[in-house]
């Protein structure tokens, strides 16, 4: 099994799609209430599903990227802000929050190795 996409819900599909093409991503699919996006590596596809009453719930998506400060400083000249700067995170990761249009948080990332195989990865015998 693998994960194909996930649709998060936007306010507004004009800034939130700019927003994403900001970011990297390449849109596939543009239509007045959904657009979709690849990932600029892998085949991994997201979603945007518009929702006049949509509110952050939650959600929290994850992109990862080998050279995150240099991507970091990359968005920065093309006017993303930044609600958290490239910080090590207890569990290993390296993480950037920023928040699109509608709220939704986008976390950029880099975990190398632990993100498949953290110090405390279980592992099951028969």
């Amino acid at each position: 099994m693998n994960l194909n996409q996930v649709t998060l819900p936007v306010k507004n599909m004009e800034l939130a799609v700019n927003f994403y093409l900001t970011l990297g991503f390449t849109q596939i699919v543009d239509t007045p209430h959904y657009a979709r996006f690849s990932c600029p590596d892998g085949e991994a596809t997201f979603s945007l599903s518009l929702d006049s009453d949509a509110n952050s719930g939650g959600a929290v998506i994850y992109f990862e990227h080998e050279h995150l400060d240099e991507l970091v400083q990359t968005l920065i000249e093309r006017g993303i802000e930044f609600e958290q700067m490239p910080t090590e995170q207890r569990y290993l990761w390296t993480e950037a929050i920023v928040r699109d249009p509608s709220g939704n948080k986008v976390k950029l990332y880099w975990a190398g190795e632990n993100r498949l195989s953290p110090p405390w990865k279980v592992h099951k015998t028969l």
